[in-house]
């Protein structure tokens, strides 16, 4: 029996609606992308006289998506922020898309709604410290699925 290829977490591309004039656009390379999860809280009940507490699932809630990546001068999700912290509701969807060992062929997409981003993070600036300035942004979004 063949075994299942593995796929690199370090191979996915993000797309989000209307970041630019195109309806969609993948954006930028990001070091990391996290916080795709959900979670349904569990509801606990008996039934009359019943022994066993019987268990069934309420509300799915999703977790904010959180980005990163090397600070540039471009400045698209940064537009975006500004949009919400102005009081204008900017919600927009988009993908996390894992692509194959070859960097190109879609061999998964996870299709995220009614996001916006909650949090942005400026990078921590340092004069005795060589490494990379990381950018962050948290996304908040109603919905997470595979398509």
């Amino acid at each position: 029996m063949p075994t299942e290829e593995l796929f690199g977490a370090y191979n996915f591309l993000l797309e989000v609606t209307g970041i630019t004039q195109n309806s969609k656009i993948i954006v930028g390379g990001f070091k990391s992308v996290s916080g795709m999860d959900s979670e349904t809280e569990v509801i606990e009940f008996k039934q009359g006289n019943d022994m066993v507490v019987r268990k069934k699932p309420g509300r799915t809630t999703y977790a904010n998506i959180v980005l990163e990546r090397g600070y540039t001068a471009t400045d698209d999700l940064w537009l975006w922020r500004k949009n919400i912290e102005d009081g204008i509701i900017d919600r927009r969807s988009g993908s996390v898309i894992v692509l194959d060992q070859d960097g190109q062929s879609e061999v998964a997409r996870y299709n995220f709604y009614e996001g916006w981003p909650a949090k942005w993070y400026v990078p921590d600036m340092d004069a005795d410290n060589s490494s990379m300035a990381i950018e962050k942004i948290e996304i908040a979004v109603e919905k997470v699925e595979r398509a």
